[in-house]
């Protein structure tokens, strides 16, 4: 092993052999540049936006200076004429800003001593001042829009002012539609072209025909729009025709649950025995604890104490027991344990069936898979489990 003494003349002799410059000495080596700064967070970002203080207060000040602009009318260079005659004075610049429509309407219009005249025929001085204000500064007068709602939502309809569109629409939903003017605002919302509107009159007259067609609206409907009312009862009788389809539905879905019960029950019965009936080939044992199968328990004493005494216990026979041995087919299609299971004629049942047709064979199945669903339908946490799934 090499001294220590060697290596250190070895590195000495090794830093002679490399002359270097004089200004090589005081060269440094460049620190790396600092990291970058990770990444914001765009949630946080938006929070620190709208958290910005004062923002609320400059935007009603832009408002308060759209809104006087309007009221003062300083610098206007276009009149808005009503059906009455009044003037509205306006600016070109801003009302093209805020509704394009508008602004080609004025640009059609003639000047007169650099003042431009549109006329807005139909309409009265009130619900135009409105209509133009909230192009200024987007403000209203909830009292006004209410009286005003029908004429701005044509206007905004006229003009593509959305937003007041969208107000218009809302104020005649939760504020003035009823059943004596739905018809109305029915043909309103479907000229206006205002699909939630017309959804929701068509709704109210689907649930209430009745006394919406004793109404003058749908009176003067029927003398003016034969094609909208038998529309609308097509509607009604849809809505009516679905709602037996659901009803049925749920009929059938009872039924179902009921079988699949019958089906618990029965096992239940020929396995442990309820009450004063069963169990199969086995001693009753008393004392025991509420049975959670006694709503079907209940039927199927009466039923297989019927089929045990029955004198005609055929297939064809009574309908007590022809119900008692479609259960027991049942049961045997639904059994997936055929060996151990102890309810009669179980694997009797799953013989016979090489021997069945195809047709009836398809009947059983869909029976069966409607029963399974049934089952499914009252979802993983039932109170009771499953003694056939």
């Amino acid at each position: 092993m090499a001294s220590p003494d060697n290596i250190s003349q070895w590195l000495s002799s090794d830093v002679e052999t490399f002359d270097l410059p004089p200004m090589c000495w005081k060269l440094k080596v460049p620190e790396p540049p600092p990291p970058p700064p990770p990444p914001s967070n765009p949630g946080s970002r938006d929070r620190n936006h709208r958290t910005v203080p004062g923002s609320c207060f400059i935007l009603n000040k832009a408002k308060e200076t759209w809104d006087k602009l309007f009221k003062d009318g300083f610098g206007a260079d276009v009149h808005i004429m009503t059906e009455d005659g009044s003037i509205i004075p306006a600016h070109y610049s801003l009302l093209c800003a805020a509704s394009p429509v508008l602004g080609n309407f004025l640009k059609q219009c003639e000047m007169n001593n650099g003042i431009r005249y549109k006329k807005i025929p139909g309409m009265p001085y009130d619900a135009v001042r409105i209509f133009i204000r909230f192009l200024y500064s987007a403000r209203h007068d909830p009292s006004n829009m209410k009286k005003f709602a029908l004429h701005l939502l044509v206007l905004s309809h006229s003009y593509s002012v959305s937003l007041l569109k969208g107000l218009c629409e809302h104020i005649i939903e939760h504020e003035l539609l009823n059943s004596e003017n739905v018809i109305d605002m029915l043909q309103l919302a479907r000229k206006c072209d205002a699909p939630r509107l017309s959804l929701m009159c068509t709704r109210m007259v689907v649930m209430d025909l009745k006394t919406i067609s004793s109404t003058e609206g749908w009176k003067m409907m029927r003398r003016s729009n034969l094609a909208l009312e038998q529309e609308l009862l097509e509607f009604v009788v849809d809505a009516d025709r679905r709602k037996q389809e659901r009803a049925k539905k749920v009929e059938e879905k009872k039924v179902y649950l009921q079988l699949y019960e019958a089906m618990e029950a029965l096992v239940h019965i020929c396995k442990d025995g309820c009450r004063t009936i069963g169990p199969r080939d086995k001693v009753l044992k008393g004392g025991q604890g509420p049975c959670n199968y006694l709503p079907a328990c209940k039927g199927l004493e009466t039923l297989v104490r019927h089929f045990s005494t029955c004198r005609t216990r055929v297939p064809g026979g009574c309908v007590p027991c022809k119900r008692m041995w479609q259960l027991l087919e049942l049961h045997s299609r639904m059994c997936n344990q055929p060996d151990s299971c102890c309810v009669p004629l179980c694997r009797h049942f799953k013989q016979k069936l090489v021997q069945q047709t195809k047709k009836g064979d398809a009947k059983w199945k869909v029976l069966v898979s409607k029963v399974r669903a049934a089952r499914l339908g009252l979802g993983p946490f039932s109170s009771r489990g499953s003694a056939l799934l």
